[in-house]
């Protein structure tokens, strides 16, 4: 099973809505036996609290479930039950990589590393933003690529 850990600030707006996305593209993939999705953020904040309203209703509009998703803190052992831990900004891989100190861990990544032809390197938080049609086109082009990784380097 390849397991794939999006991780954000607080896991209630840019992870959760990765998590959602990239869920909804295995599936239709049919690659659910093969891939396991999750969520976490590197604050505690928000743990147990649902996906903010924003990300809910972008969520809602495409028509992509989140249900079940409950916001919850990026432990030590995540990093290495997971082969890809993926940040959405430079500040959340900082955090990771401060976490996993010199252990070999998943492989840490931006989630716009997989995104050719980009812009931007960082996936704005929306919590600040308030613009999350923006970061769920971003997420959309973020989660795609990555599959495409996972499915070159698998053969899936």
């Amino acid at each position: 099973m390849i397991k794939v850990l999006f991780v954000c600030l607080g896991n209630i707006c840019r992870s959760p809505m990765a998590e959602a996305v990239f869920r909804d593209l295995v599936k239709k993939e049919g690659l659910e036996d093969k891939i396991m999705v999750d969520s976490a953020g590197t604050g505690n904040w928000h743990v147990g609290k649902p996906p903010h309203e924003g990300t809910r209703k972008i969520l809602d509009q495409y028509q992509i479930s989140y249900e079940g998703l409950k916001a919850r803190q990026v432990e030590k052992e995540d990093l290495f039950n997971f082969d890809y831990i993926i940040g959405m900004d430079t500040e959340n891989i900082g955090n990771l990589r401060r976490l996993a100190t010199f252990s070999k861990t998943g492989h840490i990544g931006r989630l716009m590393d997989y995104v050719k032809d980009r812009d931007l390197v960082d996936v704005p938080d929306p919590y600040f933003t308030g613009n999350f049609e923006e970061v769920y086109e971003m997420v959309q082009k973020g989660c795609k690529g990555l599959l495409e990784t996972i499915k070159k380097e698998y053969n899936l």
